[in-house]
Order: C-alpha cells, then sequence, then structure tokens
C-alpha cells in the first residue's frame, strides 16, 4: 500500500468516525461544529485523491489506445 493510499484510507476511516459521532446525537454544538469542518476538510481530500487516480487511469488508457493504434498503423506511415 503507497503512501497515498495509506493517506486515503485513514481519510476514509476518520470520516466514518466523524459520521458516527454525529449520528449519536452526543456531540455538542461545538464539537458538532468542529466535527463538520474536519469532515468537510477530510471529504475534499479524498475528492482530490479520487480525481488523481481517475486522471491516472484515463492516461493509461490513452497510452494503450496510442500503442494498439501505432500497431496498427502499416509501416512507413
Amino acid at each position: 500500500m503507497t503512501e497515498d493510499e495509506q493517506s486515503y484510507e485513514l481519510a476514509t476511516a476518520r470520516l466514518e468516525e466523524i459520521i458516527r459521532r454525529l449520528d449519536s446525537g452526543e456531540a455538542g454544538l461545538r464539537e458538532t461544529l468542529d466535527l463538520v469542518k474536519e469532515g468537510r476538510t477530510l471529504v475534499e481530500y479524498c475528492a482530490a485523491e479520487l480525481e488523481a487516480v481517475s486522471q491516472g487511469l484515463d492516461e493509461i488508457k490513452l497510452d494503450e489506445l496510442i500503442a494498439r493504434l501505432e500497431a496498427q498503423s502499416p509501416e512507413g506511415e
């Protein structure tokens, strides 16, 4: 597991903890505000990580397509 994957996994695990705490109804007003702020930051981080992975997959697909097209093109072109 890479450091980014580990960080992503830790962020999603923390988000689950935050959701459980908020769902419990036991958090006071100040704690709720703090948890929501932290959760928003974690969601933004996770979204950015997923976008980066998606872009990486798109690049791999593009590289594969180029390789196939080059393999299919007649020699001399």
